[in-house]
């Protein structure tokens, strides 16, 4: 927990061994106390409560987000469904319902923790918690072009699967977008998940070939234009390897490897005038 008092975790619930409730240890005495039950996780109409596979909790500790019913992407789940638990309410809320399942990543809440932000097919979207109000902030996503999330070279190369950041005063979203056309497409025969092999095509660009263009950008959390930061240097040719929050709201510090991953340089960007500052090399 945010305030050191206390950490929790998940273990079988006494109710029911296949189940799982959250469990909170006081950091000082190692007091154990059952804080949320997993019956307390059972959406209205399930037979059974939500089969947690990771969760996080909102700056206040008053609401957690629960993230189930996952599916692989690359090397590890990180799609999947997202639910909101308020505590004193005892209410269970799914976000992004709408959307078809297990289709949601990287859901985080807001600072404040009255919104919710996730990607949801390579698009960017912020959810208004008390109303279920969703604001859709990129509208360009698709097979080509991926936003918020990253293609399968970055994630091999950098380790890089979450790609979006909240200001720290929750008004604007920084992210990386990567344009995957030209990447050339490579094809895997996969024998293992049917009866009749199939054919998987993965972009993926062998050494020397086109890489992805990536950039980052800022948009308001309310919706709006994205401003673009221009990095020196060929996009294709380099990578974006970091982005986050300089520690306010106003900048952004972004880290670059060329594709050689011998050079690295430093800059500093405006959110809110999008001027790039090269600092070392």
């Amino acid at each position: 927990m945010d305030d050191g008092s206390a950490y929790t975790t998940l273990e079988p619930s006494s109710d029911n061994r296949e189940t799982r409730d959250i469990i909170r240890y006081e950091t000082a005495t190692g007091a154990r106390s059952v804080l949320i039950a997993a019956a307390s996780l059972r959406p209205s109409g399930a037979s059974a409560p939500l089969v947690i596979d990771d969760y996080a909790w909102s700056k206040d500790g008053r609401k957690l987000l629960i993230f189930t019913n996952t599916k692989q992407v690359w090397r590890q789940n990180t799609r999947g469904d997202y639910w909101v638990f308020d505590i004193a309410a005892k209410k269970l809320a799914q976000i992004g319902k709408n959307a078809g399942a297990s289709t949601l990543m990287f859901a985080k809440f807001s600072p404040d923790g009255t919104r919710a932000g996730y990607v949801r097919e390579n698009n960017l979207y912020v959810e208004d918690l008390a109303t279920g109000r969703i604001t859709q902030l990129t509208r360009d996503g698709s097979k080509r072009i991926i936003n918020g999330t990253f293609d399968w070279v970055y994630e091999e190369e950098l380790d890089l699967r979450d790609g979006w950041r909240w200001s720290p005063d929750g008004r604007s979203i920084a992210y990386w977008q990567l344009d995957t056309d030209g990447v050339p497409d490579y094809y895997l025969i996969n024998n293992t998940d049917s009866l009749y092999p199939k054919i998987i095509t993965i972009q993926y660009p062998v050494a020397g070939q086109t890489n992805s263009a990536g950039r980052v950008g800022v948009v308001s959390a309310a919706g709006g234009i994205t401003r673009w930061l221009p990095v020196p240097g060929e996009p294709r040719n380099n990578y974006l390897a970091r982005m986050n929050w300089a520690g306010n709201s106003d900048e952004i510090i972004l880290l670059q490897l060329n594709r050689r991953q011998n050079v690295l340089n430093v800059s500093l960007g405006s959110a809110r005038t999008g001027e790039v500052q090269n600092y070392s090399q």
